[in-house]
């Protein structure tokens, strides 16, 4: 008898991590917790990119990055005026 209840107990085990794992896996399927993993990631490619690891900000990137939204908001700003 105590192998059979070793074995319910067992089951019961193995039912429990596998419901715990479902769970688990919903969880981070959602949508919400898959924008949040997207933003943590742009968040932390931005500041890879604008800051050393020091932490201090990395002027000439700043710069360069500026630049090129100062220029693409010209060409659309020339290009409505145009168009």
């Amino acid at each position: 008898m105590s192998s059979i209840s070793a074995l319910e107990a067992d089951i019961a085990a193995r039912r429990e991590r596998l419901a715990n794992t479902i769970d688990e896996l919903t969880r981070r399927a959602s949508p919400q917790a898959i924008v949040d993993r997207q933003k943590a990631a742009a968040k932390a490619k931005f500041v890879g990119a604008t800051q050393t690891p020091e932490g201090e900000l990395r002027v000439d990137r700043v710069a360069t990055i500026a630049a090129v939204v100062a220029v693409a908001i010209v060409v659309a700003i020339w290009r409505r005026r145009r168009g």
